[in-house]
């Protein structure tokens, strides 16, 4: 794809005709048992690791260089977007644009469904082609059903069906 990308201090700047992916972190990338101690972010699975399904998403969004992703995980409005980003391998933090989150979000923004959140977010940066990837689908209407990889909160990109499900749906948004 020759479409363009354009890049300001580190940081992509959001496109809204790219495709976009909005990303959620636990249940996605890791089993959703993260829990806040402190200033650190702890996974209270074992034989689990932090981000250890990163990889599998790189790869999966490798074929796609115009794919950019938007953050819609709870991590940037508790640590911060930078904080939340930089927990990303390299490859994945060069393609993140923004996130669903700002410290300007009007009050009671985190009542919103995900779906609600994301839904506000694609209506604002006017995005024509999106998909999400999130062990949430509560409120998802049946409109935008197939915009969603729903993982499993336990297996995330662990699972071959998602990973399935996640590979086939990008080939469709991004061509």
């Amino acid at each position: 794809m020759g479409e363009c990308i354009t890049v300001v201090t580190g940081i992509r700047q959001r496109e809204p005709k790219l495709p976009t992916l909005f990303l959620d972190f636990d249940g996605v990338l890791h089993p959703d048992e993260v829990y806040r101690v402190g200033e650190r972010i702890v996974l209270r699975m074992d034989g689990f690791s932090l981000f250890e399904w990163s990889e599998v998403l790189d790869e999966l969004m490798e074929p796609y260089p115009a794919l950019q992703i938007v953050l819609s995980t709870t991590w940037v409005r508790l640590l911060g977007f930078e904080v939340a980003r930089s927990h990303l391998p390299e490859s994945l933090q060069r393609r993140v644009v923004g996130a669903t989150w700002h410290e300007t979000a009007p009050r009671g923004w985190e009542r919103l469904t995900r779906y609600e959140q994301i839904q506000l977010n694609v209506v604002q940066h006017r995005h024509a082609r999106w998909l999400a990837i999130d062990d949430d689908g509560h409120g998802w209407s049946d409109e935008h059903r197939s915009n969603l990889v729903l993982t499993d909160s336990l297996l995330g990109l662990g699972a071959a069906s998602a990973q399935d499900e996640l590979r086939d749906k990008l080939a469709l948004l991004c061509h």
